[in-house]
């Protein structure tokens, strides 16, 4: 009695040692969906407004968490009212939260966060940045550097509409606002130009 109890403990301690390859997949890591070399455009009233891109893109859904990852990069491009590509956004790795604590998307950027407004000829680059798309804000807490034509400066946090048009640094360095006004300096804009300038 006391063998055949043994042996079918050991039977059944075999068969938990021996589990298939679903049964090890943890369903809380693991990605419903993957989306090689991604691309996708917003539009409103058929104005394109947004462009973004990614090597890879991993979608998870489970109970109540959706978001998206982006874990080789990405690249987003807006465009301005007149359809010109005004801002672009680059990142290491990325995050979409479909619904971040209940209100709304939430985009987070990490390692290397490059902003760039075209229009204005204006960069900032950090280490971690968040677009609320509701709010339509983009705000870091990290440490930013700040560049413009007219100089640079640096700090802690910044807070700015979506497209980086009126960035404020929260708490900035004393007295490292960096001024390079060089009158002499040529600048075009290589991203939307269309062409010389014809004589009138």
């Amino acid at each position: 009695m006391i063998a055949s109890a043994l042996a079918l403990a050991f039977v059944v301690y075999s068969c938990k040692g021996n589990l298939t390859e679903a049964e090890k997949l943890d369903l809380d890591q693991t990605p419903l969906q993957t989306v090689d070399d991604m691309f996708f455009v917003r539009t409103e009233n058929g104005r394109l407004t947004m462009r973004v891109e990614s090597p890879r893109m991993e979608v998870y859904e489970h109970d109540t968490v959706a978001f998206d990852l982006f874990p080789k990069g990405i690249r987003i491009y807006g465009y301005s009212e007149e359809g010109l590509l005004e801002t672009t956004i680059v990142a290491r790795q990325a995050r979409h939260d479909k619904n971040h604590r209940g209100k709304g998307e939430l985009w987070s950027a990490f390692g290397n966060v490059v902003v760039k407004n075209i229009v204005k000829m204006e960069t900032m680059e950090t280490d971690t940045l968040y677009w609320d798309g509701a709010a339509k804000e983009i705000w870091t807490d990290c440490y930013v550097k700040m560049y413009s034509p007219s100089g640079h400066m640096q700090g802690y946090g910044m807070r700015s509409d979506e497209m980086a048009r009126n960035a404020i640094l929260l708490k900035p360095f004393d007295n490292e606002f960096i001024i390079e006004n060089d009158s002499t300096r040529v600048v075009i804009d290589s991203v939307n130009f269309i062409g010389p300038l014809l004589k009138k």
